[in-house]
């Protein structure tokens, strides 16, 4: 289905993304992996950073201090095989011996702990937390303290993956193998990234090339408890880098035969033993780009990602099969295509640019019953979902003097969004119907050193939204929803105070806003709501208390957090023309708090012991009913690993990843219950036949416990991984 709408609107300006690092930067690389020589641009450091080599022979230490008179229209930075362009602001200071940072996850490590997907890999950060919506659409989710996939913006490369309609993204779609960081602001966001980072941002960070010809090859296989066939995952990268340009293309591919439960599952009405049902998927990607670099603080790159995938929703398990729905996604497909420029405008003064648009297809069918071969019920139906998005940033960043600099920066997006159902039994086509959504922000960020050792970091933002028209069908009526346009200012402070190379301190306040999507202002819930086209913008206020410091050779990073958040959306019951229906309001309030701290220690050159842990409590002022509770969130979460090379090529990492339990609900909601915590022993061992070939295989769930994240879907129980990776 095509979009039949021209854009309207022309970004003349648009925000900038790309990376400023505050504090300590890790890269981590593993002794085993191949790793090339470095080159004089990367062993020179960036000015205003100690060129002190680290003690640690695995890592590179980058500690920010004052910045030079060139801090703004500096050499571009170099680390390693990120794709600087496509970086967001991230703050914490990252100690070199962890294999997971606080606030940033590296290519190194989703291989390491065989995270093949979004959600499985950024469950290994403190503060974060994968979950399972359940339900029909069985999607993978993700919370940063608490807060939810609509109060955390994803994007990759610096570029928003939004979804106009609902923003229910899932999580499990995004493959990992040609991500080189994860990067995750928490709480505290750049107001120069963009609007409606309530709850902070996440960022995936392709690769790029570090030497004039660089291949790798990666292939898995997943087996079953008894070691029969459960999927495979391919990856595959070839890239260059020359003096004045850079290309890079890769391939990843994640095939899910099925997923095996726990043997220690009771067999159900809906679901028997071994294999789950209707847990097949197929996703890949690939991405490619290329860049030109005329000289030393200049860089235009051309970056295009594409995605797509499909999937099925496997049954409640304790639901009947007939209140079950059966959905499948055929079509799951996203695409972003960029134009990137950073441009010096003399000693004191940068320009950076972005120019994306995105696109968005989505099929969704609704079959009879679980054969999913015949559409004649009037349940049954297909669903369009096609959206297109124009946007882009740009951002102008001064030195003030030797101590202040200041940004500002003007992000801009126009989101269609069409849709169009076909309904059964008769197979007639509804109205298609359709959305335009402009959203703005204008935003100044300053950061002062107060001393060689202090900086202040100030900055302010007003968001706004301009909803051009939104429709809806009901049968063969297209209705056209009343509009009304939303704005919201945003503010923030951050005092840093780093006394010495082996410390940092930090305490911040934010106070943000998120923008309700069409569906909580409009959708009818299949006849169940009414729409509320004055639904205000959620606010949180965010304050944070942290720090790191090295007791010898023990590494801790940590952080007490607290949010209260105020106009939370929820469905409020009403009678509207005599029906009992329900509409989005802004009613409740909420406070979240919590702790988390990262430790890691080198027992010895072959040894590396560490791991994080995650304490949250969460709130619900709940004016609507007293029964609600904070769904998906554990109170305690930790992960523990080590890495241990016993011999040369070898290497061994063992992990136990412990959730306590967390609330969930029943399929009708009106009922809240704790789902029982679950500990997850995995392990890994890596062997290296030659400095090009690496041999390896994975176990998790070793205990083959019987656990769930939301009520009525098991997770898989134990399984095996047997993988192979070639590099030059």
């Amino acid at each position: 289905m095509a979009i039949h709408h021209p854009a309207r609107l022309v970004v003349s300006a648009l925000v900038a993304t790309t990376l400023t690092y505050t504090d300590e930067k890790r890269a981590h690389a593993d002794s085993l992996a191949p790793v090339a020589p470095a080159t004089a641009a990367q062993q020179t450091p960036r000015p205003g950073q100690n060129s002190q080599p680290s003690s640690a022979p695995t890592s590179v230490i980058k500690r920010a201090t004052v910045p030079s008179s060139t801090s703004v229209v500096q050499t571009k930075p170099n680390r390693g095989d990120t794709y600087a362009p496509g970086e967001i602001t991230v703050y914490g200071h990252h100690e070199p011996s962890m294999l997971i940072g606080s606030s940033t996850l590296s290519s190194e490590a989703m291989y390491i702990f065989n995270k093949t997907t979004l959600d499985q890999a950024i469950n290994l950060i403190p503060g974060v937390n994968s979950a399972n919506t359940g339900g029909t659409r069985n999607e993978r989710t993700i919370m940063v303290r608490g807060f939810n996939r609509f109060q955390v913006p994803v994007l990759v490369d610096g570029i928003r993956i939004y979804l106009p309609a609902d923003n229910r993204l899932d999580y499990g779609r995004f493959l990992t193998p040609d991500i080189a960081e994860i990067q995750i602001a928490k709480g505290y966001a750049s107001v120069l990234d963009g609007p409606d980072a309530m709850g902070g941002m996440v960022n995936l960070v392709t690769r790029a090339p570090r030497k004039e010809l660089e291949v790798e090859v990666r292939g898995g296989s997943a087996l079953g408890h008894a070691g029969e066939y459960g999927g495979y995952n391919v990856f595959a990268l070839v890239g260059t880098k020359h003096e004045k340009w850079y290309a890079q293309a890769s391939f990843a591919r994640n095939d899910v035969d099925h997923t095996d439960l726990s043997s220690n599952f009771t067999p159900t009405a809906t679901q028997g033993k071994g294999k789950r049902l209707l847990s097949d998927s197929l996703d890949w990607r690939v991405n490619a780009k290329i860049g030109f670099t005329p000289n030393e603080t200049d860089e235009y790159t051309v970056n295009y990602t594409r995605q797509e995938g499909e999937k099925r929703a496997p049954f409640s398990v304790v639901d009947p099969i007939s209140i079950q729905r059966n959905w499948t996604w055929p079509a799951w497909n996203l695409d972003s295509l960029s134009l990137t420029g950073r441009t010096a405008l003399g000693r004191h003064l940068v320009l950076k640019t972005k120019l994306y648009r995105n696109t968005f297809y989505n099929l969704l069918r609704s079959f009879d019953d679980s054969t999913e071969t015949t559409q004649t019920k009037p349940k049954a139906f297909n669903s369009y979902y096609n959206d297109a998005a124009w946007g882009g940033s740009a951002r102008l960043e001064a030195e003030l003097s030797a101590r202040d600099t200041f940004g500002i920066a003007f992000y801009g997006r126009l989101d269609q969004h069409h849709e169009l159902q076909q309904t059964f039994p008769g197979g007639g086509w509804q109205p298609e119907a359709s959305s335009v959504e402009q959203s703005y922000s204008i935003a100044g960020e300053n950061t002062f050193h107060i001393l060689p050792t202090l900086s202040l970091q100030t900055g302010v933002s007003y968001d706004w939204r301009v909803l051009d028209h939104a429709e809806g069908a009901s049968g063969t009526t297209l209705i056209h929803y009343p509009v009304k346009n939303r704005g919201a200012p945003n503010g923030q402070a951050r005092l840093s105070w780093q006394p010495d190379a082996k410390s940092e301190l930090h305490i911040s306040v934010s106070d943000r806003v998120r923008f309700p999507t069409l569906f909580e202002r409009f959708s009818t819930r299949f006849g169940g709501a009414v729409s509320n086209p004055g639904l205000r913008p959620e606010r949180t206020q965010n304050y944070e208390i942290g720090g790191a410091h090295t007791f010898g050779r023990v590494e801790v990073e940590g952080a007490l957090f607290y949010s209260h958040l105020t106009d939370l959306i929820t469905s409020f019951p009403m009678i509207y023309n005599g029906v009992a229906v329900t509409q989005s309001r802004n009613v409740n309030s909420a406070n979240y708090m919590g702790a988390e701290i990262s430790v890691a220690l080198p027992v010895t050159k072959k040894l590396l012991v560490g791991g994080n842990y995650t304490y949250i409590h969460q709130d619900i002022n709940d004016t609507v009913s007293a029964i609600t509770r904070p769904t998906d969130v554990p109170t305690h979460k930790a992960f523990v690993y080590a890495e241990w090379k016993p011999i040369r090529h070898l290497r061994f990492v063992p992990s136990v990843d412990i959730t306590s339990n967390r609330w969930t609900t029943n399929t009708a909601g009106t009922a809240y219950f704790r789902t029982g915590h679950n500990v997850n022993i995995a392990a890994r061992v890596d062997y290296q036949i030659t400095p090009q070939l690496q041999i390896g295989a994975n176990a998790s769930n070793l205990l083959d416990q019987n656990y769930q994240m939301v009520s009525g879907f098991p997770e898989p129980g134990r399984n095996f991984y047997l993988n192979l990776r070639v590099t030059y």
